[in-house]
């Protein structure tokens, strides 16, 4: 198959002929139909991710066609198209029973423990506990985007902060984890303000239906949040995984207001200091989330089926393989509005 392999951190993937994937005997093997580029693919490439090892595929935002299937699975068959989250649970364990895959600790995480979806096919093991089917209507390239920055922000406002209509919901950082969450706060029936220091992505903001922008470079965010709202968001998405952010996230919530920290904290950032004073004077709840169940997609896809949010605007570049070098190395500074997918293999 052809594949685009990380042979050195920082370096240019080497696109080319590999080794088709081993089926899993609880799992499938798939067609790639489509595959996101996300920025948690950046923290692999640059070697931020400690569970990465070398030479290694990345690419974890996938759906496509299965080809073949294990002796053990007993849901899904040759043909059938499929969506899958990031985050592989067993199934079995008591964490898994109890609906809390995303802590399982026997997880698979394609493009991360194992090779992933840079390529024309990746291997799927516990097929019967994650699969998805895929709606046909569902655009491939929109199914995929939806594989990791969706399904973590779905997870993180209604699994983790419960976010009502009618709420206020400030969403620090415009990238893709952070309008999906504008996206989907807006089909919730909240009022978003969304905050970057990028004036494009806040022009994509306020063109998807944010409430509210503010450019975190000309005045104080939280600040002008908690004026706007009359006293603070009740809710704030921290979607970039940096210090910074993540005090201006606590800062712009009013009294009993929930914070999620859905950014990934690495490096420098991986500890921070964060005002603790006002986490207990204002009784405010930090959540952290990292993906979503495999049983939450049901009531995420019927959401899409039903018209009640449209994720198309959120795919704003249809790649080459040959071009995921390029888009990783965007993310070493402002990105551009939108997501990236690979959607020629």
């Amino acid at each position: 198959m052809r594949a685009a392999v990380l042979t050195g951190f920082r370096q240019e993937l080497t696109v080319g002929t590999t080794a088709d994937p081993a089926c899993p005997s609880d799992g499938v093997v798939i067609r790639v139909l489509a595959s996101g580029i996300c920025r948690s693919d950046w923290h692999c490439w640059t070697g931020a991710d400690p569970d990465v090892s070398l030479p290694h595929i990345p690419g974890h935002e996938y759906c496509g066609e299965i080809v073949e299937i294990g002796p053990e699975v007993r849901s899904w068959s040759v043909g059938d198209r499929v969506i899958a989250p990031f985050i592989l649970a067993c199934g079995r364990c008591a964490d898994c029973s109890a609906g809390h895959q995303t802590i399982c600790s026997t997880q698979v995480l394609p493009g991360f423990t194992v090779n992933g979806s840079f390529a024309e096919y990746v291997a799927a093991p516990h097929a019967d506990a994650n699969l998805s089917r895929l709606p046909d209507d569902l655009d491939p390239a929109v199914a995929a985007a939806l594989g990791c920055r969706v399904t973590t922000a779905w997870h993180a406002l209604t699994g983790r902060a419960a976010l009502k209509a009618g709420e206020w919901l400030a969403v620090f950082g415009g990238g893709g984890i952070g309008i999906s969450a504008l996206l989907l706060g807006r089909a919730i029936g909240a009022r978003v303000a969304v905050v970057d220091v990028v004036p494009a992505k806040l022009d994509y903001a306020k063109s998807l239906g944010a409430d509210a922008v503010f450019d975190a470079r000309s005045g104080n965010a939280p600040e002008a949040i908690r004026t706007l709202t009359g006293g603070g968001a009740d809710v704030a998405v921290e979607a970039l995984g940096i210090a910074e952010t993540t005090r201006a996230a606590l800062g712009s919530l009013r009294k009993l207001g929930r914070m999620v920290q859905v950014g990934m904290p690495t490096g420098p950032h991986a500890t921070m200091e964060i005002p603790m004073d006002q986490l207990y004077a204002d009784q405010l709840a930090i959540y952290g989330t990292r993906g979503m169940p495999s049983w939450r997609y049901p009531s995420l896809l019927s959401l899409v089926s039903a018209g009640h949010v449209d994720f198309a605007p959120l795919v704003t570049r249809r790649v080459k393989l040959s071009d995921v070098t390029t888009e990783l190395a965007a993310f070493d500074g402002p990105a551009a509005p939108g997501v990236a997918v690979i959607t020629e293999f």
